[in-house]
């Protein structure tokens, strides 16, 4: 199978390593288009792939075509790249915010494959979502499972809508957890901790909850309780949190990227 990128970034460049590795295909079936000489030479170097200036370039010597720019870069794409695509063409878009309809009007193509990874996927260690249109073929989509599970854990869905709640839930939710792990840490730092031993202490207290849940498959409510002793110091932490609208603040916090996803694919709709 010959993989083409659209942009050498990060994901791409996970996703070339995870192909790589897991022998999926060989380093010479892959090609990117990178408009960054430097980045070019690197991703050469690293993994023997085929680098491009131009993006039109990867769609001569490559069937999957994966569109991993930023979504300000997307009109450029789609004026380099619109009326190019051939029928044994499948475009897999990593860009957020843009949906399948979008993508097959400005493009003027009509196998989309529509995924949206997270940060930790550059690791190995994502979360992945993912839908495709009608018209792409079942070889393209064991091939995109294949691919997504390189990224860390995957799951296809039916209905695209669901892409938007992921962008607001999964996508989004590491810079949630992100800020969580930073307040954490200035509040051990506030009570008198040491600024590396409350990192230390944050970090694995993070990593260790969050594998006790996926492990066990006991419900965190229920987890919560088994740690909080009536009358003790977490459920004293814990009724802080709740006065201070710790869960509605989340919860809101989640609805606003929700809103704001969909927001972006209407306007993305009110542009065609």
């Amino acid at each position: 199978m010959k993989i083409g990128f659209i942009g050498g970034g990060l994901m791409a460049d996970s996703i070339i390593r995870g192909i790589l590795k897991n022998e999926i295909t060989l380093p010479q079936e892959i090609s990117v288009g990178e408009i960054i000489v430097d980045r070019r030479k690197q991703l050469n170097e690293q993994y023997g792939v085929k680098v491009f200036e131009k993006n039109e370039s990867v769609l001569e010597v490559a069937d999957l075509i994966v569109i991993s720019v930023k979504p300000q870069n997307l009109i450029d794409v789609f004026a380099n790249l619109t009326g190019k695509f051939k029928p044994q063409h499948t475009i897999l878009s990593i860009v957020a915010g843009t949906n399948i309809n979008t993508l097959k009007t400005e493009l003027n193509h009509s196998k989309i494959i529509r995924v949206m990874p997270n940060m930790p996927a550059q690791i190995g260690c994502g979360m992945t979502v993912w839908t495709a249109s009608k018209e792409v073929n079942k070889e393209h989509l064991i091939l995109t499972e294949k691919l997504t599970e390189l990224l860390g854990k995957q799951l296809y869905v039916e209905d695209e809508k669901y892409i938007d709640m992921a962008t607001a839930l999964s996508a989004s939710g590491p810079a949630y957890v992100f800020l969580f792990i930073e307040a954490l840490i200035d509040a051990g730092v506030y009570i008198g901790m040491p600024r590396d031993m409350a990192n230390t202490l944050v970090n694995q207290t993070i990593f260790g909850s969050s594998k006790l849940v996926m492990e066990t498959n006991i419900h965190p409510a229920e987890l919560r309780n088994a740690v909080t002793s009536p009358g003790g110091t977490t459920a004293e932490g814990l009724l802080a949190l709740e006065e201070n609208d710790f869960r509605a603040g989340l919860i809101n916090a989640v609805d606003a990227a929700y809103g704001k996803a969909i927001l972006l694919g209407a306007s993305d709709n009110d542009d065609n």
